[in-house]
């Protein structure tokens, strides 16, 4: 089984880049199931049902999030809906939250992959469960299910916390991705055990920006320390950040790991 994870969309710029760049990429590398973080996806902040449907035409299966899913009404009041096609970490704590953060689905195949979104406590302000414990738990609900696979999106901040996450579940679960910083790093391998590993996939945004938002905003807040709207930049070469991986359907491992990052 292969699985293309596509890093943060962030905004029109980003949404424009996977209709550009995500067939050719599929054409290539002809994966399995096309997952992507959604987070950013409707003007940087949250989603919609209609920017949803929009990515899942131009090739995406499944989408993951992060703590700016919230930013978007009514990609909240969808949240529930068991079709609609987007996780909210689940270490969020109240039973209240909306949405669910892991979910089993299938490619056309029959295998049957688990999704696991789960979020960071470092430098992130939300108070969260332990990602640690709460994907223990995860774990533990499905081990009874017939799986192919296991993926973890772990959106955090720290890159200890990441690593040490990755290290944690070695062998427990095929891959462990990391979002958030919007910058794709350079340590993609395989653990010990069979765990394939990234810290982070990075973006789908403005290439030349702070981190997919318009630089003069961002600027002006680091030097006046004033509140400032952020704003995707939409103009410019855009960056296309992803990551294929390859698993053995029988053990769950991962065989290879390999990042996609196009400029254009």
């Amino acid at each position: 089984m292969k699985i293309l994870f596509i890093g943060d969309i962030v905004g029109k710029g980003g949404r424009e880049t996977v209709k550009k760049v995500l067939p050719d990429v599929r054409e290539e590398y002809s994966p399995d199931l096309v997952i992507a973080n959604a987070e950013n996806l409707s003007h940087g902040n949250g989603v919609t049902p209609d920017h949803i449907e929009e990515m899942q035409k131009a090739g995406i299966d499944f989408f993951t999030s992060g703590h700016h899913i919230w930013g978007n009404k009514n990609g909240v009041l969808m949240l529930d809906d068991p079709d609609f096609p987007v996780l909210r970490p689940a270490n969020y704590p109240s039973p209240d939250t909306p949405g669910r953060g892991f979910q089993i689905i299938e490619d056309g195949m029959g295998n049957r992959l688990l999704i696991i979104n789960i979020q960071g406590q470092v430098f992130i302000k939300d108070h969260v469960d332990s990602p640690f414990k709460i994907i223990d738990e995860i774990l533990e609900a499905t081990e009874d299910e017939n799986l192919s696979g296991i993926f973890v999106d772990f959106h955090a901040e720290a890159t200890s916390e990441k690593t040490t996450l990755g290290l944690y579940l070695d062998g427990r679960v095929s891959a462990v991705v990391g979002t958030h910083t919007h910058v794709a790093t350079a340590d993609a391998r395989i653990f010990e055990n069979g765990t394939a590993y990234l810290t982070d996939a990075g973006m789908v945004g403005a290439y030349d920006s702070s981190i997919g938002v318009k630089t003069d905003l961002i600027l002006k807040k680091f030097l006046t320390q004033m509140p400032t709207k952020h704003e995707p930049e939409t103009e410019g070469k855009m960056v296309f950040g992803s990551v294929l991986i390859e698993l053995d359907e029988k053990t769950k491992k991962a065989l290879d790991i390999k990042q996609i990052i196009k400029i254009t």
